[in-house]
């Protein structure tokens, strides 16, 4: 078993090994694999960008079909973010309906009316945010975003990850210069994807201070 977990936390490194051990078998375990990133709230610690980024590489080398991977995993993707909103939606009535000390229902509801206005958003960018894309969907979830808004959003968002890094992985992957260094890479785009969301929250900040000091 620890094997196998140090096998996944570095598949970027060891997917070689999987796809040559279980075959047609790993499009299955790719596909878990991003389910429970985006499906399960426990695992936001699975390597998501990497793997993508790898498997798009592999795919250039003819080691796995590129084409078929990327449909998969849109597929995955989207599942995933489905039951993690579907959880969450379970939960936020109870959350609305009950007074529970240590939640705060006024920056709940204000959670709500920011998932109606931004949330598209907000579910399209965080698939391109470790950690992010496992809560973000959860909390649409939580604050009662609109079934259908957020689905064509979690679509959007899908599509737009996988297949954007697997195309990146196809093309740049197999570049020696970026296998050395795929970890500074992937954090580099990582903090680029993540500049515009944190300028944007800094800018509501300051937004607020100004008019609360207006009133």
């Amino acid at each position: 078993m620890a094997e196998f977990f140090h096998l996944l936390l570095n598949i970027d490194q060891s997917l070689g090994v999987w796809v040559a051990q279980y075959g047609a078998w790993i499009y299955l375990i790719l596909a878990l694999i991003i389910f429970g990133e985006t499906g399960l709230v426990v695992l936001p610690f699975l390597p998501g960008d990497s793997l993508l980024f790898i498997a798009g590489a592999f795919g250039a080398t003819g080691h796995l079909d590129p084409i078929l991977m990327a449909g998969i995993l849109v597929v995955a993707a989207i599942l995933g973010n489905t039951v993690n909103y579907s959880v969450g939606r379970y939960i936020g009535p109870k959350v609305f309906s009950h007074d529970y000390r240590f939640l705060d229902r006024k920056a709940l509801l204000k959670t709500h009316a920011f998932y109606e206005k931004h949330g598209g958003k907000t579910i399209v960018l965080s698939r391109f945010l470790p950690l992010f894309r496992t809560f973000a969907p959860f909390v649409a979830g939580v604050a009662g975003m609109r079934v259908g808004l957020f689905q064509f959003y979690n679509a959007v968002g899908a599509v737009g990850w996988i297949v954007g890094l697997i195309t990146l992985g196809y093309f740049f992957g197999n570049v020696p210069i970026i296998k050395e260094h795929l970890n500074t890479i992937v954090l580099i785009g990582i903090g680029a994807a993540a500049i515009p969301a944190v300028l944007g929250v800094l800018w509501k900040l300051l937004r607020g201070k100004d008019s609360s000091k207006a009133t």
